[in-house]
């Protein structure tokens, strides 16, 4: 079972993904900024129009791609207290072993002070 729900080319493909969303919105304000410094009225309402639509996709797109994240990211701390859990349910003696000996250096590092 991996440890992580999520591969290497999923990162790759969701920053690629990210970095040409802003873009595409950052072009938007740009012709937006464009159109009103030519202050042509017609010209500035549909550099407006097209700007909002824009923003109202990659919004949509970055608010789906967050909840994925989420998600992968939820499942991927259930599935890893999934498998601590049946380590210890499997292991209960070393699992005490473990906790006595995080719990001794800890109370040493605090005896410290």
């Amino acid at each position: 079972m991996a440890m992580f729900p999520t591969g290497q080319h999923d990162n790759t493909t969701s920053t690629a993904q990210l970095k040409e969303d802003l873009q595409h919105l950052s072009r938007a304000v740009e012709e937006l900024v464009n159109a009103t410094a030519e202050d042509s009225r017609s010209n500035v309402k549909e550099m407006r129009d097209r700007a909002q639509q824009r923003l109202k996709e990659t919004r949509g797109r970055l608010e789906a791609r967050g909840e994925k994240l989420y998600h992968d990211a939820h499942d991927g701390v259930l599935d890893s207290v999934d498998l601590c859990d049946r380590y210890v349910h499997e292991n209960p003696w070393a699992s005490i072993g473990v906790g006595t000996a995080v719990g001794v250096v800890i109370g040493l590092l605090l005896g410290r002070r």
